[in-house]
Order: C-alpha cells, then structure tokens, then sequence
C-alpha cells in the first residue's frame, strides 16, 4: 500500500504559516512543536496545526507545497478559513482530519 502524503501549514507564534509535506502531519507537527525539524521555527515557535491536504503522491504534495508558498499570505488565511469552514459543516462530506487551533 502507498503512504498517502500531504501537505500541511502550520501557525507560528508571530502568526506566520509554514508550509511543509509529511506522510504523516500529526507526528511531524509534534516534532515542530519540540523545535525541531524546521529552522523556521527556531525565531517563533509554532502553535497550530492549521491545514491538512491528502495528495496523490509525494511528487504531487511537493508541487502543492510549491504552490501553496507561491501565494500570499493572505490567500494562504483564506486557504486555512476555507477548510475551517467545511469541516465545520456536519454534512459537508469532507475526509479531512480535525484541525487544531
């Protein structure tokens, strides 16, 4: 069985999002949550895991991560609003994981 890789962003303290792709997000946010993993966290630790994204493959959670880091920030909230607001729907039908804020 293939890993089903995603695409992720995560709120910093300084309320900055970082972008990243894992197989799994959960444990990776945990390993940014110790500090590690990432240099982007080392100023401002992170405090959310706001967005989760299953993809077809690595290649294609790398091409979204490229995307996703192309945007303006603005356009990554609206991203993180959008998803929120889907998964707040009972009947939306949306498969993606609770998010943590």
């Amino acid at each position: 069985m293939a890993k089903v890789w995603c695409v992720y962003l995560v709120r910093a303290a300084n309320g900055a999002l970082y972008c990243g792709i894992s197989d799994n997000p959960q444990r990776r946010f945990q390993t940014h949550l110790r500090g590690k993993g990432a240099r982007f966290f080392y100023t401002s630790p992170a405090v959310a895991l706001v967005y989760v994204q299953a993809c077809a493959d690595k290649g294609a959670a790398l091409r979204c991560e490229r995307a996703i880091k192309r945007l303006k920030k603005s356009a990554k909230e609206a991203l993180v609003t959008a998803v929120v607001a889907v998964l707040d729907k009972p009947s939306s039908g949306c498969a993606a994981s609770p998010l943590q804020s």
